[in-house]
């Protein structure tokens, strides 16, 4: 990506597998983190992101591939000489010391200095916004206060990466909010790298520089909020990124760069690059840009019945139902004039708002810009492929 063209990496993960016996975790995982970003690692459970992340840090060993650290090869090495530290989500604080000992246990592992440690831990404590509860045990602080002295006790060894696995999760939905604007705050104002575990979508387009989605241990797409979100190149990521209206088409009638999207119930009119003829593909509307009309539309041939409409203060949510009995999501502001259930429609969507996406089963096309939209020579990747 060309904004971290710039950015030394910091750590390089190349073809990195993991098994759990006969289960592949982690397959051919390769990745970049740069210095200084805040990168998330986000999937449902059992995607392998945690795993990914305790294979950086030492954890867990790599089954093939390697990782490396500032140019070095880390395989063998203990977490203690990774130069990382982690923050769980259990805080794993140490209930009989108070505040000042857990920040500072470190610290005195390494024979530093009192005065010297006293100096260190009252600063992380300042950075985390907790200085004056040094003398607190930890049954005497709120969960937020437990998370931030576990990542103050990270902090205070300066690591060149901080890894954090789903640190927030313990919490309440008002106090998480709070704290996600406080550790992306926090990260910028240390330039430390923060790699950063969970399952929560809106968490990872809050606070993350780049995301990088997995599902089923394959790294699916990398880029930034923006790039996820609007421009999904599978499935999988368009409908675990928020909310989306997902069809099933063919490619008909392709002239050029134009062709129409053959749904099971309708006919839309487009265009695009990289596709063939009769090529089966997703395509993928958010609800924010699909709209509806009560007359029919130039290229489109969609239409559907209002079923519902849910307010929900800043939006209103409406449900249409498509010949096929597919349901499909429109979101208007509340000052938008929509029509009443029961209403037919005819839905649309301006060109560049839907995202065409190439099946898994045709994953082959993702050569199309090698080929330079050949199509005798993808013909020949296709034939390939099926042989």
């Amino acid at each position: 990506m060309a904004e971290y063209g710039a950015k030394r990496t910091i750590i390089k993960l190349e073809n990195v597998v993991k098994f759990y016996g006969d289960n592949e975790v982690v397959k051919k995982l390769n990745l970049n983190i740069y210095e200084s970003e805040f990168l998330t690692l986000l999937g449902p459970s059992g995607c392998g992101k945690t795993t990914t992340l305790r294979m950086i840090a030492g954890f867990e060993d790599v089954t093939e591939g390697s990782i490396y650290m500032e140019e070095k090869n880390v395989e063998g090495k203990p977490p203690y000489l990774r130069n990382v530290n982690t923050v769980f989500q259990s805080y794993a604080l140490f209930p009989h010391m108070n505040v000042f000992n857990n920040v500072g246990f470190g610290l005195v592992e390494k024979k530093m200095k009192k005065a010297e440690i006293k100096e260190k831990v009252t600063q992380a404590l300042t950075l985390v916004q907790l200085k004056g509860f040094e003398k607190r045990m930890p049954h005497q602080i709120s969960g937020g206060q437990k998370q931030r002295v576990a990542i103050a006790r990270a902090i205070v060894n300066n690591p060149k990466v901080l890894l954090l696995d789903e640190p927030l999760g313990a919490l309440d939905l008002k106090l998480r909010k709070q704290m996600q604007l406080e550790l992306k705050h926090l990260q910028k104002m240390l330039g430390i790298t923060f790699v950063y575990v969970t399952h929560d979508q809106e968490e990872a387009l809050t606070m993350s520089d780049r995301i990088a989605v997995m599902n089923a241990g394959i790294l699916e797409q990398i880029g930034t909020a923006k790039e996820i979100y609007e421009k999904p190149k599978t499935k999988f990521v368009a409908d675990f990124i928020g909310e989306s209206n997902i069809f099933e088409a063919y490619i008909n009638d392709m002239s050029g760069y134009e062709f129409d999207l053959v749904l099971e119930c309708g006919r839309i009119h487009t265009k695009g690059n990289g596709f063939i003829n009769e090529e089966m593909v997703y395509v993928s509307v958010r609800p924010e840009s699909l709209k509806c009309s009560n007359d029919p539309v130039k290229n489109f041939e969609l239409r559907g019945i209002v079923k519902e409409h849910v307010y929900i203060g800043s939006l209103i949510k409406t449900s249409i139902e498509l010949s096929n009995g597919q349901q499909v999501k429109l979101n208007n502001l509340p000052d938008v004039d929509i029509p009443e259930t029961g209403s037919l429609v005819y839905l649309y969507w301006k060109e560049d708002k839907a995202v065409i996406m190439h099946t898994r089963e045709d994953i082959l096309y993702d050569y199309i810009d090698e080929a330079k939209g050949n199509t005798e020579e993808i013909r020949l990747l296709q034939d390939s492929q099926e042989t």
